[in-house]
């Protein structure tokens, strides 16, 4: 069946206590509300609607990639209420499933489960039993075992609280009887909103189908209120992902201690130490290693590569078997080709350097093209910035830089150059070339040193 999927995501969310919509908060560097849309994305023949309200602009903005159809419900009152709103909109054959911008975590595979059961007289409900059912709707069925109403917690009798099977609010119902059900809703009870769970009751009196699906754990349908329901979930996020990367053959040395705030793709036997964030897309070749406190954000790393402690490397490109760090720092626009080193405390940045070069320590290297087995000195630098505009620096192959050496762009130096330590370069080095600026050196006898006075 075609289907339309509702995303309410209107609420303030006020025990955030935030300046942002609840929706907007991120878990696993992904805003929640865009973790739900593209679940929902990955299902077939679907229409996608997203109510919006409190700060509707910056929810719509932050999912405007997604192309769903946006409604506002700028005074809420309840998820029926929220239904109401979008009903001119949905198809008049098909199905709703109505989903929520702060429930970030439910699977695709379960809202499957959902949609395989759905008939035009059938109604599918997705329910938990819970330890510890305060605050969810109980559902209440007959002898039978059918569902037939689902009773909230402040309008329940104390027999129905004793019950521990609740609703998620999670719910697909066929649409040519729910346009029927929300024309009907009212507001007679204890918070004077339209219940979108009244529509249970209505289609056990219709006689339509009630069955129900169940999620594969409880922080699938786990809402977040506040930052501590936020980090819950943070934490169950990135569990569930260690888990599938040492499923698929990378070890975690502590797996507790691993962030993944994207997209994190390993080849085999990669190792990765603890307290390593990755952000973005990142892609790890096979018998890449990655030692603690690392970030990684936007990068491909090629087999074989070892990235010692405390590096940062960000929308760059690694190659085979480099050595990077540790303390070395790969800014956007990095290209390492196979065997090149990035030494400690070495930052790049717009940088090609070629196979088998080296910069070992302490130096700068930006807006540069750099050849094959180069060799960088401790404390180089390419002076790439007059204050205004940025210039290129070009060293060919086989090209040796001394230590403390200042590459002012642009300028090039050429296959088999040498650059004498401590020189200052501002023209361009030939071939084969040794080039030396320095101060000449004066030596003065018996100097009197400075005494304080």
């Amino acid at each position: 069946m075609t289907q339309d999927i509702v995303i309410l995501a209107a609420g303030k969310g006020s025990r955030m206590k935030s300046a942002f919509s609840k929706v907007l908060h991120k878990i696993g560097g992904i805003p929640m509300v865009r973790r739900v849309l593209t679940t929902a994305s990955a299902l077939s023949d679907s229409k996608l609607h997203l109510i919006v309200g409190h700060q509707g602009e910056q929810v719509e903005t932050s999912c405007q990639d997604f192309s769903a159809n946006i409604v506002w419900q700028n005074d809420p009152q309840g998820t029926g209420d929220a239904l109401k709103r979008v009903a001119p909109f949905l198809q008049t054959d098909g199905a709703t499933l109505t989903l929520y911008g702060d429930v970030p975590l439910i699977r695709a595979s379960t809202l499957e489960k959902m949609t395989a059961l759905s008939t035009p007289n059938t109604l599918v409900l997705l329910t938990i039993r819970l330890t510890n059912p305060t605050g969810y709707g109980r559902i209440v069925r007959n002898e039978q075992g059918k569902v037939m109403a689902i009773v909230e917690q402040k309008d329940a009798t104390d027999r129905q609280l004793a019950i521990n099977e609740v609703n998620t609010g999670i719910l697909l119902a066929p649409n040519s009887h729910l346009q029927t059900w929300l024309a009907a809703l009212t507001n007679n009870n204890a918070q004077g909103e339209y219940y979108l769970t009244d529509v249970i009751a209505m289609a056990a009196q219709a006689g339509v189908d009630i069955v129900t699906v169940n999620p594969e754990n409880e922080a699938e349908v786990a809402g977040v209120n506040d930052r501590v329901q936020l980090a819950a979930l943070e934490r169950e996020l990135q569990h569930q992902q260690a888990i599938a990367l040492m499923q698929n053959g990378a070890t975690l040395l502590d797996p507790a201690r691993i962030d993944v705030r994207g997209t994190l793709t390993t080849g085999n036997d990669v190792i990765i130490d603890v307290n390593c964030v990755f952000e973005g897309n990142v892609v790890l070749g096979s018998g890449v290693e990655i030692g603690p406190n690392c970030f990684l954000k936007n990068c491909v790393i090629g087999d074989n590569t070892v990235i010692k402690s405390n590096s940062m490397i960000d929308d760059s490109q690694v190659a085979e078997a480099c050595d990077i760090g540790p303390f070395a720092r790969l800014r956007p626009g990095t290209q390492l080709a196979n065997k090149a080193k990035i030494g400690n405390f070495v930052e790049t940045k717009k940088a090609l350097i070629g196979e088998g070069s080296k910069v070992n320590h302490l130096s700068y290297i930006g807006d540069t093209e750099m050849g094959a087995n180069v060799n960088v000195g401790a404390g180089t630098i390419t002076c790439n910035y007059d204050g205004v505009n940025k210039f290129k620096t070009q060293i060919g192959d086989n090209v040796f830089v001394g230590s403390n050496t200042s590459l002012v762009a642009p300028v090039q130096v050429a296959e088999g150059a040498t650059i004498a330590a401590g020189s200052t370069i501002t023209k361009s080095v030939s071939e084969n070339q040794l080039a030396f600026a320095r101060a000449r050196q004066t030596n003065k006898d018996n100097w009197p040193r400075p005494s304080k006075k």
